[in-house]
């Protein structure tokens, strides 16, 4: 996590047949939520765009769906379901197919398209979407009008590649469509390998962090009892691949400042602030203790020396706590742990690797009440917990399993292949996987 002060911020299953046949049926229930939106003013950017003509034409893009969709996940299907290996292999396949076809074609990236527009652009997005599946043949023609067809298309792409399904394609979508098939076929392969080890040994019950979604779940039964948006590290913090199981969650608990924000957070900040006469731990609440455990006077310690990483510093709940009112422990030897937060606008972004290695939880009442709910613990006690700032600390009496996962392709088993961006550049396929 990230100093907010310091830094910017059972039974068988449907036959996967071929995937070019097959639609993102979960994607397009989610997607309905935008086009029955009735309030579509409120909160609404207007884009111009050229057309073939020459003016722009103005196009509203409601922005705040698009935070609702990042920070609200539809549940779809567990990542790390085994009935996804089958689904892999036929996306393997349909890739393996495109790429001795010549690959994708591709999309000239100076133009930014949405529904409306007449141009000869428009007929190589519906090529490109047609080879991927992502346009349904009855949608399907070879003309440069971006009519409804393609505009559903490209709300089931974005919304497989981790975008905001909004159906203009801008340039993040550009981006995401110009991958390579070559490059997704690899991605999907190095995937198969991740995914066949942690879906074979994943118990019924768990939880997954899978890092380039940015994304929480709560699995119980093969079923996906709650998605979450999360906040992961940054590429220079990233947020570490382990296993382990969570064993305690504390309410409203007190920050002990991990290393990585003691060292590249506060004592810079304390150095700079400092040199200007001020305080930086009286002006963020911040308690320095010796190893005796004692406070230490803040006029002692000397931040450009190396001993001022020496103390222990920590901070106590309230309003300012950058780990909100809750935070899940699970052994690891990385110093990181999943929490809250008293600021939740990252989550409805569509870029969320902004934090120092942990992990923050949208929603993450639900996650805790679920945790803790085979020990008598309902919804609305979690949430009295985070009113009252009642400092309580709860041991689980049956540990969870944890995951927190490297996943950038995955299929599920309506043969909808799912992308994400490759952060940390683990996929040994180029930075082109990880640039939008």
């Amino acid at each position: 996590m990230s100093m907010r002060l310091f830094t910017s911020r059972g039974g068988d299953r449907p036959a996967i047949g071929a995937i070019r046949a097959r639609v993102a049926i979960a994607a397009i229930a989610a997607i309905g939520l935008m086009l029955a939106t009735p309030a579509f003013a409120q909160g609404t950017t207007w884009v111009g765009f050229p057309n073939a003509d020459g003016p722009s034409q103005r196009v509203e893009i409601d922005r705040n769906f698009v935070k609702e969709w990042e920070s609200a996940p539809p549940k779809g299907f567990p990542t790390l379901s085994k009935q996804n290996l089958a689904a892999m292999a036929a996306a393997i396949k349909l890739y393996e197919n495109v790429v001795a076809k010549g690959g994708f074609p591709a999309v000239p990236e100076d133009q930014q398209l949405n529904v409306g527009m007449f141009l000869p652009t428009v007929a190589l997005v519906k090529q490109r979407l047609a080879m991927s599946a992502d346009l349904r043949e009855s949608d399907s023609d070879v003309s440069q009008n971006f009519d409804y067809g393609l505009e559903k298309a490209v709300k089931r792409f974005q919304a497989s590649n981790g975008l905001s399904p909004t159906g203009v394609i801008d340039k993040r979508t550009m981006a995401a469509l110009n991958v390579p098939a070559a490059v997704r076929l690899r991605q999907l392969k190095v995937n198969l390998q991740r995914l066949t080890e942690l879906a074979r040994t994943a118990p019924r019950k768990y939880v997954v962090v899978n890092i380039p979604a940015a994304q929480i779940e709560a699995v119980d039964g093969d079923k996906v009892v709650s998605r979450h948006s999360g906040v992961v590290g940054k590429p220079d913090r990233q947020t570490p691949i382990l296993r382990s199981s969570i064993h305690q969650l504390n309410f409203n608990p007190v920050w002990h400042l991990p290393p990585t924000v003691l060292s590249q957070d506060l004592v810079p900040k304390g150095a700079a602030m400092a040199a200007k006469g001020q305080d930086v731990l009286a002006k963020y609440g911040i308690d320095a203790l010796d190893a005796q455990g004692r406070k230490v006077d803040t006029s002692k310690i000397k931040w450009t020396a190396a001993t001022a990483t020496a103390y222990t510093f920590q901070q106590q709940p309230g309003p300012e706590n950058p780990l909100g009112f809750v935070k899940i422990n699970f052994e690891n030897s990385h110093s990181v742990y999943m929490h809250s937060t008293p600021s939740d606008t990252l989550f409805g972004r569509n870029f969320r690797a902004a934090s120092s290695g942990c992990v923050r939880v949208s929603g993450i009442d639900q996650l805790a009440a679920w945790l803790v709910a085979d020990q008598g613990w309902s919804h609305e006690r979690v949430m009295a917990m985070k009113a009252s700032g009642e400092r309580l600390d709860v041991s689980l009496k049956k540990p969870v399993p944890l995951y927190f996962a490297y996943i950038t392709a995955w299929a599920t088993e309506d043969g909808v292949i799912q992308f994400r961006r490759d952060l940390y550049n683990k996929d040994s396929v180029g930075q082109v996987a990880g640039a939008y």
